[in-house]
């Protein structure tokens, strides 16, 4: 009987699994619209380094009401790689209970080895992920090579129960994924979209260029170039900014869709300042710290990653006061 029941449950899960499979085929042939705005949004933690759910709720409860076309959860400011595979899992489906529906959760499954990300991307779309976000591994740096990658991605891709959205991001892996790799990759037919880091609004342009009959989607990765992406045919951005100017970013992508230039370079140079605050400058903890200042919750990082040094804070603060975006 037990093993009956066993085999009976082994059966619904892979029934389950290869509808959700047949899904993302079919959602993906007719491609998942990304276009818009979305935070990579922080992990809160409290004073355990435990994940602060009800602060979480709090957060998701205000970002819900800004025209975000939906949330990246576990992007680089989520600090993932400090999380365990539960947290990571459990985060995305608490996320997926509190954010409205009609809002998109892009979920980072990325891990080290195409097994691993595999079967974290089954598990994002079992809690309610619309596609998952694949980071290139990098801990063998010598080994990824672009036959290496392509074949990581395709792999993940083919298995994948959602669209794949492939993740470039030089700075933290110190890997550059090709615009050859990426062209080619994007004619399967589960990978959409590429979020570009790299902070290179030539190879973003060159990708939109090269990809039109695949219907292919790129985003930028960072605030300070939504504008100058946006002049290439980029469609959106994951932008860290959007945590904290959400009404901003936004704003900024709306004047640059309808066409309003002159005011689009105006706030595309207000937010330059504020941008690097809660990137380059200070990172996670400078995002955290600028949240407390809008009244999100961000808390300290996890270990080993310290919060924002006093003399830093001031520092922080003078970029987002120099354009009255703080008093």
């Amino acid at each position: 009987m037990l093993r009956c029941a066993q085999q009976s449950l082994k059966t619904v899960i892979a029934t389950a699994v290869a509808q959700n499979r047949q899904k993302a085929m079919s959602t993906a042939s007719s491609r998942l619209d990304l276009e818009g705005i979305y935070p990579p949004i922080p992990t809160p933690f409290d004073d355990k380094e435990e994940i602060d759910y009800p602060a979480l709720q709090r957060n998701i409860e205000k970002w819900s009401k800004i025209p975000f076309r939906g949330l990246t959860v576990h992007g680089s400011n989520g600090e993932y790689t400090y999380l365990t595979t539960d947290e990571r899992i459990d985060m995305v489906k608490k996320v997926r209970s509190w954010l409205p529906k009609d809002k998109l959760i892009i979920a980072g499954a990325g891990c080290e080895s195409t097994r691993c990300t595999i079967k974290m991307s089954e598990r994002m779309a079992e809690e309610g992920a619309d596609a998952v976000l694949v980071i290139t591994p990098s801990y063998y740096k010598g080994g990824m090579t672009s036959e290496a990658l392509t074949n990581h991605f395709v792999k993940v891709a083919d298995a994948s129960p959602v669209p794949v959205i492939l993740y470039n991001v030089p700075k933290f892996t110190t890997i550059e994924l090709t615009v050859e790799a990426i062209l080619a990759l994007a004619k399967h037919k589960n990978i959409i979209a590429l979020k570009e880091s790299s902070g290179n609004v030539a190879k973003i342009g060159h990708i939109v260029h090269r990809t039109k009959g695949e219907d292919f989607t790129v985003l930028a990765g960072s605030a300070d170039h939504i504008l100058q992406s946006h002049v290439v045919g980029a469609s959106g951005g994951i932008c860290a900014l959007a945590n904290v100017l959400g009404e901003e970013v936004c704003r900024l992508y709306e004047l640059c869709r309808t066409g309003d230039i002159a005011a689009a370079t105006l706030l595309q140079h207000k937010l330059i300042g504020p941008n690097a605050a809660v990137t380059s400058k200070f990172g996670v903890p400078g995002l955290k710290f600028a949240m407390e200042q809008f009244g999100y919750y961000g808390g300290d990082p996890r270990s080993p990653l310290l919060p924002l040094a006093k003399e830093k804070q001031s520092l922080l603060l003078s970029l987002f006061q120099e354009d009255q975006f703080l008093k």
